[in-house]
């Protein structure tokens, strides 16, 4: 089995994480900041990993309100999948609803005795940790 990447996409931030060989454990990649809007610096560095690393398999986190409606985030995200998916057509891309990974990622944080300012510097890349073990959890439960 080959590894398996996760974004958070934030507006300034792509929060990264990546599963192990098996694709059993996840843990955190990194935190990559780009100016606010500067998605093609995002897609740019996103590649760069995927290439890198030899991924074929992604997860990206979609935005929802909690209501289930798609928030204004939820767009730049998809469109960040469709723009990987120009550039390498052999992706496979699952989006996962991410509406309480911020909130368990902060919670994680503050039970490892981070401090605000620490917390803030991880937070995204916390989160996409959270996005991967659910698609993770989701495929060992055969739902996708």
């Amino acid at each position: 089995m080959n590894k398996i990447l996760a974004f958070d996409l934030g507006s300034r931030t792509l929060g990264i994480a990546v599963s192990d060989s098996l694709g059993i454990a996840a843990h955190g990649l990194e935190n990559f900041r780009f100016p606010e809007g500067g998605y093609q610096a995002a897609i740019a560095h996103a590649l760069e990993i995927i290439n890198r690393e030899h991924i074929s398999e992604l997860v990206i986190g979609l935005a929802l309100n909690m209501n289930g409606e798609e928030s204004k985030s939820s767009q730049a995200s998809r469109i960040f999948k469709e723009e990987l998916l120009k550039r390498n057509a052999n992706l496979k891309i699952t989006m996962v609803d991410e509406r309480l990974t911020t909130k368990l990622a902060t919670q994680r944080l503050l039970e490892a005795d981070l401090s605000r300012e620490k917390r803030k510097k991880v937070i995204d890349m916390q989160s996409a940790v959270v996005i991967l073990e659910t698609y993770m959890e989701m495929k060992k439960n055969a739902k996708i």
